[in-house]
Order: structure tokens, then C-alpha cells, then sequence
């Protein structure tokens, strides 16, 4: 995706002087529903403080200020929120009520601390809501007065991140009225963004510079004061109007905000998802977490009726070709309606024409698509940009995947000329100088200098620890390509495509021996990261290798040497493999893509050993993963974290500005589990392989429940005994033979 330090990756502008790029998530708390979603402060406050605090929809901050106060002061926290979800509850007290008075050497206590217990509620559905409780645990009447202020900058999550504009909309004056807020901008695309805020009661403005309103009650013993806030964002093309909030209980916000849609959605998520149940408590609880989370991270698409995984919170709530495909891969045993999904709206997405603002050349799958003002008014090309050399070849893998599983013809054959337009586009535009290789440029200003997954500036390097100059040719690339390719001989015999079938086959072996001669570095055992524009070899060791294995291109006697190579000192850390060994020149363990950890990466590297069969090394990732959520908050794998090595770290440690949550990190649990189970569909043929599945002694049984291949449903135990795994078919309807190959 493109990374939290994107910047200086060139797709980005200098900053502005004095805007601070957000450097620190930790602690942030988090809410998210559909394109809502909210950003505050452990208090529940959100400020300007260069975290990114707010409420967005989609990229467009709709709130950028939020603070509550209670008699003047800000509350003391007892418990915070949740880390993510679509509701929680903050529990909050008052510090000591002092009277101010200059004359006492000892200011007099007016209320002590903790005597008043003070909840805020809320919920983000179709709006956000929150309830604020106000209970007074004294024997003596108490004057309560909350304050509330409310303000939005209508900033494009771009400026958040720290691009400088050359000019901005108008902010128009905001509508304060005893029981309303009204706040708006005039964008330069011609947009009218405005943020409705309404209370349950009417309050005074304290303020005339900015909105900010007070309500006061005196509670009794036991009294309890409940203020109910209720937000609301409007998009509109034009101006128009406001009308009067007067007798309206919520002003213009004439519904009640309701979790049921919330709840529901995420109801039906679980309930059509296959289950896993494991007799380990932290295997079970990462994967309700990752399951939970998955359904967070779903955003309409842009058409009625589309949906799709958005790559994570808070910098990439939107669509990504890469994220999205890679966690509908992962998520194919467990869900395979989100490839289907995935893959539909990405093929109606596909480029038709060649576009270097937006790096687009035909067939193109994109990278990354914004709505918000700056993508609206033609300042980023992400509208959409295309800068991505591995989100085609992964369409296909993906398609060919899904195919094994469903076996649905009907999406293979309507898809069919997408599949193809993605094969010329391997074949011709991406393979820029003809050698079979294909690579990527950037023509867009404002586009990726890299464009894998690795896509900050720095990714690329030789072991000297000078960087790559492009053209390149990334190893994970020609794996991919050579995964697509055999994918797409499958699908093209199904139907009855045999000269396809045939050329992509020759075609992939070419690669295969192209691959083997050009990429493997025997002094280090393994694959070079990529060949450079004189087609040398980009010689730093790094974690890249792995996903030659998940894609079947490397030979078994060099596969070997990659294991070993991902299990050294240098690359393994203890939680995890890291993306660059540390004996290159320029690693760095808190560099985003020179020495971090990330889940997804580690997830496909476990999944290519067990592939080869080594069973051993792909469950040590695992429970290093694993044993990582239980460190992280709410069992929440991040994007990534820092690549400190456990023995000296014995805790996972976290990177200030990772998403969280994350698609393609929840996603990796479920990869993980089904790499130990060895699962291999052939829904065409109405069988399920189980090849050598191997639980770790860790992790003695699993239920595998609802698992479709095809229009049949089974349910799997799987149980160690005396160091083997044993597998039950506990149930199943329709037309499907199990097959457990040792």
C-alpha cells in the first residue's frame, strides 16, 4: 500500500511549515462503520495534536475538534474504550474542583476527586452517536456543567498525512443555535461538505470564535443528567439553504442514530463466515478479533450494490488493488463470496487506456481509488491510480484460487475478457524492454517511485545499502506472474481453451528457468530482492524470497536454502521474519519496509514452506504471530511492528503510525491456519485435499466448521496424537470427497 511514509516516496509534495505529520497512533482509539469512522484521544476528545484525531467519511475529516469538559476541567479516565469496533464505552471521574481564589495560600477542594462518575457512549452507524452520563455519587447536591466544543477543518486525509495545498475552499460561518451546530466548507471542487451536530437539550455559547457550547444541571444524591449527541455528515453539490432548528428535537438530524444496522451487518458477517475453533485461548481470541475486524474494514464500493475490504485505518479506508486481492486470497476458506466481490469490482475498475498522470495502461488492475477533495479536484491521480505492478498478476491468482474453491463458472466466463486484458497486459506494458521480466517506472509526478508492496523510497537496496535505480524487476513479481500463468492454464482447459492452456504453460516454464538464472544469489542462499535497470542483481537478503515459495516458482533444493535464509539471525526476529536482514547496510528494525515485521508478509512466507513441506518452519512463524496478538491491544495484529530481536525485546513493540486494524494483517490468521491444515480444493472435481496436515503441539485440536468447496459444506476435526495429526469429518452436505495425503 502506499506506506505511512509515502512522502517521501515521492507521491506526496514538501509539507506545509508547522503541519505535523501524525507520527503516533498508539493509544488512538478507534470506531469505524462503513465510510465513518472516528479517530480520538484515550479521553474521548479529539484535537489537533498531530495524530490525525477526527471523524472521517471516507477522506474527508468532517471533525477536527471535539472536547468535553466537565466544571472547566478536563475528566480523569478509569477505563478507556475499546481499540476498534462500532461502539464503545469510555468511563471517566472529575479530578479535585478547586475555587480559584488568589488569596488563599491553599486553594479550598469545591468537589474531590472521583465523585462524580462521568460515561460516554457511543455509537457509529449511520451516524454517530454519544451519550453522556453524568452521575453524582455524593450525599450533597452537585452543579454539573459540561462543555462541549465542536469544530472541522474539512481536511483531505492527504493534508493530514502532511501535503502542502497551493490553495483551499472556503470554510462558511458556522450555525450555533442552543440545540444545533452547523459547521460547512465550500471545497474547490464545487462540493458542500457540511458536519450537523445536535443535543438532546438547548445550551448556552460561551464562545463567539468558536463553537463551543455549555449545559448545566444541579443533580440531586444519586442524580443522574444524560446529554445526548448526535452527528450527521452531508455531501451535496451545491449550496443550499439551511432551514430553522427551531421545535425540531435534533434540529436538521431528525433521526435517532441506531446500532441495530451495525449490529446486524456484523451478525450476518459471522454467521455466513466459516468458523474455527481451537482448544487454544489465544489462537481462538486472534481469530475472532481478525474475524470481527475483517467485517469493520468493509466500505460500500462505488456503485450501488458494490462492497469491498478496505486496506485499513485510518490512512487506507479506501480501495486498494493489492490489499484488497491479497485478503480475499487469504480469506477463501473462510469467505469466499469477498473474492468474488473483490474480483468483480476491481475487473470493472480495470484501465481501459493509457494515462501517465495516472499510471494507467490497459488492463491495469489499480492500486489505490480516493473520493475525497483533492482526487475530486485533480491533485493526486488516485481517481484511480494505477501505480501498482503486482495487482494484475494477483487478479488472476485470485480468480484461478477462487475457481478451486466455488468452482463458478459463471464469474470465470463473464470475468474471462478481464482475465485476458490482465494477460496482455503481463505480456506487453508490463514487460517494459521484452526479456520476459515484467517491471514497473513511474510517468506520474505524483506517483510511486516503487510500486510492490515495498513501496516506500528506501525499500529497494543493495546490500552496500545504496538504492536500486528502476526499471525493476521485483523477485515477488515474477513469482506472481508465474502463479498467473499456471492459474490461467487451469482456468483456459476449463474451458476448453487448449492452445492457451498450452502457450501460458510453455510460458511459465520460460519464466521459471528465466527466474532461476537471473535472481538466485548463491553466496546468500537465496533469491535477490530484484534486478535493476542493467538487470543487476539487487543483491540485499530480504524477506521477498518467501513469496517465490508461496508461488511454487522456486526449485525444491533452493527453496530449502530460502528457508534457511528466513530462519537466520539476521531475518528471523523471534515474533516474526523481518523485511531486510540487519546485516545489510541501511536496516533499520523501525523502518517501514528496511527491518519491520509484518504480519501479511510472514503469513505468505509460512504458506510457501508449507507448500515445500516444511511444516516445522511455517508453524514457528505462526506462533510467533500468534503469540504477538497477545501483546497487541484487543489481540489485534497491526499492519506491522518493529523488527527488535526477542531476545533483547521480549515484547512485540509497536510502529507509531501502523493501521490498525488492518486487512491483509487480520486476514493473515486465517492464511496461517490453513497453511497447518494443508488445504487444497478442486471444486471441479468436488474434492478437498488435506496435504500433511500438521498441528504444533501448541495447538492440539480444530473445528473447522462451514467450510464450502464448491456447493457443499463440511465440518473438520482436527486433533494431534503422539505428534501426528488426525483428521474427522464430522459433517457434510452435498457432493465432496475428503482426501488426507500424508
Amino acid at each position: 500500500m502506499s506506506g505511512a511514509d509515502a512522502g517521501a516516496s515521492g507521491t506526496l509534495p514538501p509539507r506545509k511549515a508547522g503541519v505535523v505529520r501524525a507520527t503516533d497512533l498508539n493509544g488512538v482509539l478507534i470506531l469505524k462503520h462503513e465510510r465513518l469512522f472516528l479517530l480520538t484521544d484515550p479521553f474521548g476528545d479529539v484535537h489537533l495534536d498531530g495524530r490525525g484525531l477526527g471523524l472521517y467519511e471516507g477522506d474527508t475529516r468532517f471533525l477536527s475538534c471535539y472536547e468535553l469538559r466537565i466544571n472547566g476541567h478536563r475528566p480523569s479516565i478509569l477505563r478507556t474504550g475499546t481499540g476498534a469496533g462500532y461502539k464503545s464505552v469510555l468511563q471517566l471521574t472529575n479530578p479535585d474542583f478547586l475555587r480559584a481564589d488568589e488569596d488563599l495560600r491553599d486553594p479550598d477542594v469545591v468537589l474531590r476527586r472521583q465523585s462524580l462518575g462521568i460515561t460516554r457512549e457511543r455509537i457509529l452507524a449511520d451516524g454517530f452517536l454519544e451519550r453522556i452520563v453524568v452521575e453524582n455519587f455524593t450525599t450533597d447536591p452537585e452543579v454539573c456543567r459540561i462543555t462541549l466544543r465542536v469544530d472541522a477543518d474539512y481536511a483531505d486525509i492527504f493534508e493530514v498525512r502532511g501535503l502542502e495545498r497551493k490553495a483551499r475552499g472556503v470554510p462558511m460561518p458556522p450555525q450555533v443555535e442552543p440545540r444545533r451546530v452547523v459547521l460547512g466548507y465550500r471545497g474547490l471542487d464545487g462540493r458542500v461538505r457540511r458536519t450537523h451536530v445536535a443535543f438532546s437539550e438547548g445550551g448556552e455559547r460561551l464562545d463567539e470564535d468558536r463553537p463551543t457550547l455549555g449545559f448545566e444541571h444541579e443533580l440531586p444524591p444519586r442524580g443522574k443528567w444524560v446529554l445526548e449527541v448526535i452527528l450527521r455528515t452531508e455531501t451535496a453539490e451545491t449550496d443550499r439553504p439551511m432551514p430553522s432548528a427551531s421545535g425540531s428535537h435534533h434540529g436538521p438530524v431528525d433521526a435517532i442514530v441506531s446500532e441495530d444496522a451495525a449490529s446486524v451487518a456484523h451478525r450476518a458477517w459471522v454467521t455466513s463466515s466459516a468458523s474455527i475453533e481451537t482448544t487454544d485461548a489465544m489462537t481462538s481470541r486472534a481469530l475472532r478479533r481478525a474475524l470481527s475486524d475483517l467485517r469493520l474494514l468493509v466500505n460500500p464500493g462505488p456503485s450501488e450494490g458494490e462492497r469491498y475490504v478496505a486496506a485499513g485505518i485510518p490512512w487506507f479506508s479506501c480501495l486498494f488493488g493489492r490489499d484488497s486481492l491479497v485478503t480475499a486470497l487469504q480469506l477463501l476458506s473462510v469467505r469466499p463470496g469477498t473474492a468474488r466481490e473483490t474480483l468483480t469490482l476491481l475487473a470493472r475498475l480495470q484501465a481501459r487506456d493509457t494515462d501517465p498522470w495516472r499510471d494507467a495502461q490497459p488492463g491495469k488492475i489499480l492500486h489505490e481509488l480516493r473520493t475525497g477533495e483533492l482526487a475530486t479536484t485533480g491533485e493526486i491521480p488516485h481517481t484511480p491510480y494505477y501505480g501498482s505492478v503486482d495487482s494484475t498478476p494477483l487478479w488472476l491468482i485470485l480468480l484461478s484460487e477462487y475457481y478451486r474453491w466455488t468452482a463458478d463458472r459463471d464469474l470465470v466466463d463473464r470475468l474471462w475478457p478481464n482475465a485476458l486484458e490482465a494477460l496482455r497486459w503481463i505480456d506487453e506494458d508490463g514487460d517494459l524492454d521484452g526479456d520476459g521480466f515484467v517491471e514497473y517506472e513511474r510517468r506520474s509526478p505524483r506517483g510511486l517511485v516503487n510500486q510492490g508492496w515495498k513501496d516506500s523510497a528506501e525499500a529497494n537496496r543493495y546490500r552496500d545499502g545504496s538504492l536500486a535505480q528502476g526499471p525493476l524487476a521485483l523477485v515477488e513479481v515474477q513469482a506472481y506472474v508465474y502463479a498467473a500463468r499456471l492459474g490461467m492454464v487451469a482456468l483456459a482447459r476449463a474451458r476448453g481453451e487448449e492452445e492457451l492452456a498450452r502457450s501460458q504453460e510453455a510460458l511459465a516454464e520460460q519464466l521459471r528457468e528465466r527466474f532461476e538464472a537471473a535472481f538466485w544469489m548463491d553466496d546468500a542462499g537465496t533469491y535477490a530482492l530484484a534486478l535493476d535497470r542493467d538487470k543487476r542483481q539487487v543483491d540485499a537478503v530480504a524477506s521477498n524470497p518467501g513469496h517465490a515459495l508461496w508461488a511454487g516458482i522456486a526449485s525444491p533444493e533452493r527453496a530449502t536454502r530460502v528457508a534457511e535464509s528466513l530462519e537466520s539471525a539476521e531475518l528471523w526476529s523471534g515474533w516474526g521474519v523481518r523485511t531486510l536482514s540487519s546485516a545489510t547496510v541501511g536496516y533499520n528494525p523501525i523502518g517501514y519496509h528496511i527491518g519491520t515485521v509484518w504480519p501479511h508478509d510472514n503469513a505468505i512466507i509460512a504458506a510457501g514452506l508449507a507448500r515445500y513441506g516444511m511444516r516445522e518452519q511455517a508453524a514457528a512463524i505462526a506462533v510467533g504471530l500468534l503469540e504477538a496478538t497477545s501483546y497487541f491491544r484487543d489481540s489485534r495484529l497491526p499492519e506491522l511492528f518493529c523488527g527488535f530481536d526477542r531476545a533483547g525485546s521480549p515484547y512485540p513493540v509497536p510502529y507509531p503510525v501502523a493501521c490498525l486494524p488492518q486487512a491483509w494483517a487480520a486476514g493473515s490468521i486465517f492464511q496461517l491456519v490453513q497453511a497447518m491444515l494443508g488445504m487444497r480444493p478442486d471444486a471441479p472435481a468436488r474434492q478437498l485435499e488435506l496435504i500433511s496436515p500438521s498441528l504444533p503441539a501448541w495447538l492440539p485440536e480444530v473445528r473447522f466448521q462451514n467450510l464450502a468447496v464448491a456447493d457443499a459444506v463440511v465440518d473438520l476435526y482436527f486433533h494431534r496424537t503422539d505428534g501426528s495429526t488426525g483428521v474427522q469429518v464430522l459433517r457434510r452436505t452435498g457432493d465432496l470427497s475428503v482426501v488426507v495425503r500424508v
